[in-house]
């Protein structure tokens, strides 16, 4: 079997004995991951889920925010049933200092949902900039509430005047999936004080305009540019995000065309990659994080810890400034984001894409050129063995380096941007797909050199997952997701695991399903130490330990 989603309603009956079998495969994974009670050992376990289970929960760290004055404004309310987007307008507030100044901008969504509902992807744009791109939990019968915070810094600018607001999270509700969206979407806005802010500039993380490129719901976004002429930094984001539930949402297992599977990709099997181009010349790579929402492989694996990242998905971000000089000629470039690897034809990407602009305050344009340009890819190996094991083995690499320079007010600026991507596929199945095991790992290696002073991003991506359907149609997926970084000196380590174990073709009541997952994430950086662990069993919190 390919990953699945949520498997429909009802079935044939299960067969008798199916929950003692669950309770010994629980205890297995128990055994394995060493998840014990921890800090929650007082809450009851059941042997099987129930109606209703843990609200969604990470271990990752809240965000850091100033103890200055803070003011929030709602910015959509909205019940999501069917694909009609809410549409109103943003205000800024008053009395929160000078808008745009802020020291920093908190985005929290809040939801509810109950009955029986798909995971459903989404976002939020506001003046056209996509500030938030989302996936939902699958509900309980009971219902739960979930929440989503990011910090939006960075669109200050955008939000320092009157916008207006787009939202959609596209659902269906019908007799048998009734689950309706409730969402709420604040921003939190904190005072900036001597000392406290977050203002725009040359060296800040605020860029002084942020343009949205367009809304990208294909594989392949083709739009005009252009940027103010004193650009003297400029940097890309990509939402970009396989889905729809089709074999895109599981790209890692798409196969090549001389291989027997349900998923069929191109040439390059499961190989993708997302690049960016500024005239037609490839202006920047990057590896795209193996995303799995809430009803991804077995939605029980998900049912209180989503993966990483699903509910605050993590743009892609590519360094343009060697083609600042290009770019600031006061005419309309040509952008392109495409997914390579993806066969002719097919659907199932999204590429959002903002681009952020620094100018140079004390001169009115900037000129500049492109002085060196290598690209050593991709190049992707495929080796498929046949058999009652069936084997696709997949290496891709791909490298770009980039040099140009600016003549800003404060001198000539140099940047070179080198970055190198690796990708490791290790796939194997039965010819039934009864049993599917694929193992990933992606590397996104970028150094940015501006006059000789060197910026360092290290990403690396893992995923492990294996899928076994027995004789008594008992799905059993173990799973394993992973994401660690280097940025300069913080270090970021997060890692979930879980193993889950459920009847396929069966009313949801019947499927005896049992569950045991974790997630660590670890977070190191100059003075500052967080270390959070979080573990469930059928959908209750056993294990909530440590943090900063």
């Amino acid at each position: 079997m390919r990953p699945t989603r949520a498997p429909g309603p009802a079935g044939s009956p299960v067969r008798p004995g199916r929950a003692s079998r669950a309770v010994t495969v629980l205890a297995a994974a128990v055994a394995a991951f060493g998840l014990s009670l921890g800090s929650a050992s007082a809450t009851t376990v059941p042997t099987e889920f129930g109606t209703d289970y843990h609200d969604p929960v990470t271990a990752a760290p809240p965000i850091a925010t100033p103890h200055t004055r803070s003011c929030s404004v709602t910015v959509a309310q909205a019940r999501f049933q069917d694909f009609t987007p809410y549409t109103g307008t943003y205000t800024p507030p008053n009395g929160c200092g000078t808008p745009g100044s802020w020291a920093k901008v908190v985005l929290r969504l809040d939801g509810s949902v109950k009955g029986r509902q798909f995971d459903r992807l989404g976002y939020l744009d506001i003046g056209g900039v996509q500030m938030l791109r989302t996936s939902t939990p699958e509900p309980s019968q009971d219902g739960i509430d979930w929440s989503v915070e990011k910090d939006v810094t960075p669109y200050a600018r955008t939000l320092s005047s009157p916008q207006s607001v787009d939202m959609l999270i596209g659902n269906v509700v019908d007799d048998t999936y009734t689950g309706v969206l409730n969402v709420k979407v604040t921003l939190t806005f904190y005072t900036a004080t001597p000392g406290v802010s977050a203002g725009p500039g040359r060296r800040s993380s605020v860029p002084d305009r942020v343009i949205p490129l367009s809304d990208a719901n294909s594989v392949t976004t083709d739009a005009s540019l252009t940027v103010p002429r004193n650009s003297e930094r400029i940097l890309a984001e990509v939402y970009a995000t396989g889905s729809g539930g089709g074999c895109e949402e599981f790209w890692y297992s798409a196969v090549t065309p001389s291989a027997s599977y349900s998923c069929k990709g191109g040439d390059d099997g499961p190989y993708r990659e997302v690049r960016i181009s500024v005239d037609g010349k490839v202006a920047g790579i990057a590896s795209p994080y193996p995303n799995v929402w809430t009803g991804g492989w077995s939605p029980y694996l998900w049912s209180v810890i989503p993966s990483p990242h699903a509910f605050d998905v993590r743009p892609l971000v590519y360094d343009l400034t060697p083609f600042a000089g290009v770019l600031d000629d006061g005419k309309a470039h040509k952008v392109d984001v495409s997914v390579v690897g993806v066969p002719a034809g097919q659907t199932g990407w999204s590429a959002p894409t903002n681009v952020l602009v620094w100018q140079d305050a004390h001169k009115a344009v900037v000129t500049g050129a492109v002085t060196s340009y290598r690209q050593s890819g991709p190049q992707v190996v495929d080796d498929y063995t046949d058999g009652s094991l069936r084997h696709l083995a997949t290496d891709g690499t791909d490298r770009l380096k980039v040099t140009g320079y600016v003549d800003t007010s404060h001198g000539r600026v140099t940047t070179t941007v080198e970055r190198t991507l690796t990708t490791a596929i290790d796939h194997r199945w039965t010819p039934d797909e009864n049993t599917d095991d694929q193992t990933g790992k992606w590397t996104d290696h970028q150094a940015v050199t501006t006059d000789g002073r060197v910026a360092r991003t290290d990403r690396a991506y893992t995923l492990d997952g294996r899928a076994t359907i027995d004789s008594a149609n008992r799905l059993r997926v173990i799973m394993s997701v992973g994401d660690r970084s280097a940025v300069g000196a913080t270090r970021v380590d997060d890692q979930y695991r879980g193993d889950a174990t459920f009847t396929l073709g069966v009313a949801r009541e019947q499927r005896h399903a049992v569950a045991a997952t974790s997630e660590r994430y670890r977070l190191r950086g100059p003075g500052v130490h967080y270390d959070h662990t979080l573990a469930t069993e059928q959908g209750v919190l056993t294990k909530d330990v440590g943090g900063y």
